[in-house]
């Protein structure tokens, strides 16, 4: 069976999205599908402060250790308004390491950030079986 590391782009308001790809990712892992490691961390230290320039400095080298081992990256494009530079970030460091990225489309959302879109190796909709043949088929 294939093993999966995998990133998923997140934001700490947001979780509920973030929580819900990683159900579907565990649920096809005990379906058999395939196996997955997750390298991303949806929360973070506390002591950490994203707002200062020395929080944002420490935050972009966990992420890009976080990356880096990961062979796919997933971003919920839903979040990239509220979280562009972030995500921009994720979406950079993840084409400077190669990595395979699955665009994720809100439920319902018609418009997708061209950032999003434009480096997502492919877009699925927000539903499991897209996400997980998104991962497979890759």
């Amino acid at each position: 069976m294939d093993t999966y590391n995998i990133f998923i782009s997140h934001a700490w308001k947001y979780s509920e999205y973030y929580s819900k790809v990683v159900q579907w990712l565990n649920e096809a892992q005990n379906e058999g599908s395939f196996i997955w490691k997750n390298y991303s961390v949806p929360s973070h230290s506390p002591l950490i402060d994203p707002d200062t320039p020395a929080g944002k400095t420490v935050l972009k080298e966990e992420l890009k250790q976080q990356i880096r081992p990961a062979s796919k990256v997933i971003v919920l494009a839903g979040m990239y308004v509220a979280h562009s530079d972030w995500i921009d970030f994720e979406i950079d460091t993840a084409l400077e390491y190669g990595k395979y990225i699955i665009g994720v489309k809100p439920w319902g959302q018609e418009r997708i950030p061209v950032k999003v879109s434009s480096n997502a190796d492919i877009m699925v909709g927000w539903n499991k079986a897209s996400v997980i043949n998104a991962i497979l088929n890759s």
